[in-house]
């Protein structure tokens, strides 16, 4: 029950024949059913979180689960909110919602709440501290020294108010499982630290799940179950786990020489099957799918053969028309210069870059293995990232493929080029014509993957050059980016590139979701869950990587300090006082929005404690006056274009000195996505928590409202807040 075996599924609990249980399949991702044939693609977290839609957030994540069960998984290994974001140069940070923790924490619980709503298990992950992909597993040094693996030093106040914020949504909201990572905490691995399981998320949290380690993030046996972790995986030996499981039989001998009580194994196991019973697991739930088994390199007959399988499921239904929805509403454009866009029915069109094409090598981008390129190189879309958290596509629209289809309803010329090296040279564009095109499309990418973080934040394959070439000749460029971001962009301010769209990631659909924003059917709506600096070197690295410590004997060589507390992203540049190119929160639309009538209303006037009390239920999530609503915050939003268009207001609070030192200047405290027809208002109510407006108090350990009150900004972005006011209790 707390093993895992080979078998048919990324991870696999085998059935106890006599008891009736016919095991569990716990499969990978955040974003797709990964190792499935005739199942969808989702955008990835990074679009969702750009999308700053709610409604949006939940409906994903329901459809996701429905596909989850349909092939017989019992857990989906997702979503995501580790890494949070703590370096822009994260090769898993596309998997996870934003490096802001409120954005993702609400993103988490309404993914959440939608694949559990259809009857999945969620496992978010990586807890915790798991913010880099270089040395994040141990290694050998060439003395044959063990090098541990890279240490997460997190204090207590960051630790709650950054890296812990997300997780505790994720609580509250129910998930059934927690992963824990592969990375030190403290000096401690994270799958057997009693203070990051058992006393910050087992107690302090209450959380009722199980905790189960990433693929052989388990470093020892008792000690780790002491340390609150109540499932191995994948447990049997492996491509991954060559040595056999630190569980298994070793916990029987544990509990039988007086080692393990027994109460802990049956504490195990008790939190194992109760989201299994709780969502009706246990009757009638669907066989695991047996076409994923020759796609699973941890399956063995015999362990497969234990597991009844099905036939193969075709689990899409009509998700794709959500998908594309989704994958609209994740781009996010940045300039647009004298209403280049919507495009109006040009009649001559460039389409430019390796990113339009449709895939060149294979359906499917799974790479572990630092330092091996894989996916589709260099030619074909990036509709998603690399690795465990990837999807292999029964389909995908292509940009270019979306873009003639739509050229063709009313007979416009496509011309192409997906050759970057061509587009770069001189020459490179000789073959178009007539000249000069009505508008040049071109399209850029940024790969990104488990087992390797960035190198660089400007989009690859000589993006650079692709659009300087191109807007010397064509003075309408509009650039279009997928991939990993953020990205900076050294062309933003050439007066020929007249629009700029950050498309992320946005799934199968990518080629009609951008081609819906091109157009006008899709008035853009996305806003940026990061910051867009201006050169690379604005950014604070946070990557602990060296020469040095690539050749060390020193088990312990490998620390990173988060010396930087809060202060990463837009929390950073704040602090810096230091120009942007894009803040965090930016995006424009097709029409015009304003604000008015600010109002802040305390609901419970009884509440004066600036703590809650300590007699107060533990309840998932934590202490549970911390989830009492205690302020309301209004505002009027009013459409005041001419065309229909979606607005995302955002409610920023800034405590005083009364909170310490290395506080932000300001934090995101909430955010709605309202959509108004042109002279339309719309009242927009932010409800804020006592967990919003309280701070982490070290000394106390306690959340604490500051006396003299909280400051509050309501904007469109991190730095257009033109409404402002104050609460106190």
């Amino acid at each position: 029950m707390v093993t895992g075996t080979t078998g048919p599924c990324a991870g696999n609990i085998p059935p106890i024949s006599r008891l009736g249980f016919n095991g569990l399949c716990l499969q990978d991702g955040p974003l797709a059913i990964r190792q499935a044939v005739y199942a969808s693609v989702f955008p990835a977290g990074l679009s969702i979180g750009a999308s700053w839609d709610r409604g949006l957030m939940y409906q994903r994540g329901l459809f996701m689960g429905q596909e989850f069960k349909g092939k017989g998984a019992h857990v989906a290994l997702g979503p995501v909110a580790g890494p949070l974001g703590r370096s822009p140069y994260g090769g898993r940070n596309w998997e996870g919602f934003s490096p802001d923790p409120y954005l993702s924490g609400v993103a988490l619980e309404e993914t959440i709440t939608g694949m559990q709503t259809a009857g999945i298990q969620a496992c978010t992950k990586h807890y915790i501290g798991n913010e880099q992909e270089t040395q994040r597993n141990p290694s050998t040094a060439t003395n044959g020294e063990t090098i541990e693996a890279v240490s997460s030093n997190i204090d207590d106040r960051t630790m709650h108010e950054m890296y812990l914020w997300p997780f505790a949504n994720a609580v509250h909201a129910g998930t059934a499982s927690i992963m824990c990572s592969y990375n030190r905490l403290n000096g401690s691995y994270g799958c057997q630290n009693s203070k990051s399981l058992n006393g910050l998320l087992k107690e302090e949290l209450g959380f009722q799940g199980y905790v189960m380690s990433d693929w052989s993030a388990t470093h020892s046996g008792v000690p780790a179950i002491e340390a609150g972790l109540d499932m191995n995986m994948p447990g049997g030996i492996s491509f991954l786990s060559p040595t056999p499981s630190f569980f298994g039989a070793n916990i029987t001998t544990a509990v039988n020489n007086g080692s393990l009580p027994i109460s802990r194994l049956d504490d195990m196991i008790r939190r194992i099957m109760t989201p299994y019973f709780y969502l009706g697991q246990n009757s009638g739930y669907p066989a695991v799918d047996g076409s994923g088994v020759p796609l699973n390199f941890f399956a063995k007959s015999t362990w497969v053969d234990q597991f009844t399988l099905g036939p193969t499921q075709d689990v899409r239904d009509n998700h794709a028309s959500l998908i594309r929805e989704l994958g609209s509403a994740g781009t996010v454009l940045l300039k647009n210069i004298n209403n280049t866009l919507p495009l109006k029915m040009p009649k001559n069109i460039g389409v430019l870059g390796n990113d339009a094409a449709d895939f060149s090598a294979g359906m499917y981008s799974l790479n572990l293995l630092a330092g091996i390129v894989a996916g589709n190189y260099d030619i074909g879309t990036l509709p998603t990232g690399g690795g465990s958290g990837t999807g292999r596509f029964s389909y995908v629209v292509s940009p270019l493929e979306a873009i003639k289809s739509r050229a063709n309803t009313y007979g416009a010329l496509v011309q192409y080029i997906t050759n970057n090296t061509i587009v770069a040279s001189a020459g490179g564009l000789g073959s178009l014509a007539p000249s000069p095109l009505d508008v040049c499309l071109v399209f850029l990418k940024s790969w990104s993957t488990e087992g390797e973080d960035r190198i660089s934040l400007v989009a690859e394959w000589n993006s650079t050059a692709v659009v300087e070439n191109v807007a010397t000749t064509c003075n309408n460029t509009i650039v279009v980016l997928h991939g990993a971001a953020p990205n900076v962009l050294p062309f933003a301010a050439n007066p020929n590139v007249t629009a700029i769209l950050v498309a992320h990631m946005p799934g199968q659909e990518t080629g009609n979701s951008i081609v819906d924003v091109l157009w006008g059917d899709v008035n853009p709506s996305g806003h940026l869950p990061y910051t867009i600096a201006n050169s690379e070197s604005d950014y604070e690295r946070n990557i602990v990587n060296s020469t040095a410590l690539l050749t060390t004997t020193d088990p312990n060589a490998w620390q990173a300090d988060y010396s930087e507390g809060q202060m990463t992203d837009y929390r950073y540049f704040d602090s810096k006082n230091e120009s942007v190119l894009y803040e965090f929160g930016f995006g424009l639309s097709y029409t015009s929005f304003a604000l008015s009538g600010l109002e802040i209303n305390k609901l419970s006037r009884g509440t004066t404690a600036l703590t809650p009390s300590p007699n107060a239920p533990i309840l998932p999530g934590g202490n549970s006056e911390l989830w009492d609503t205690l302020f309301r915050v209004s505002v009027t939003v009013t459409n005041t274009g001419e065309v229909a268009g979606a607005a995302v207001p955002q409610l920023y609070l800034s405590f005083g000195l009364e909170a310490g030192e290395g506080i932000p200047v300001r934090v995101l405290r909430g955010f709605e996505k309202v959509s108004l027809q042109p002279g339309q208002s719309s009242v927009v109510n932010f409800a804020l928590m006592r967990r919003d407006v309280s701070y982490w108090n070290t000394m106390t350990q306690q959340w604490t409202i500051p006396k003299a009150g909280v400051k509050v900004a309501v904007g469109f972005s991190s730095r257009d807040l033109p409404l402002s006011g104050s609460l106190s209790v």
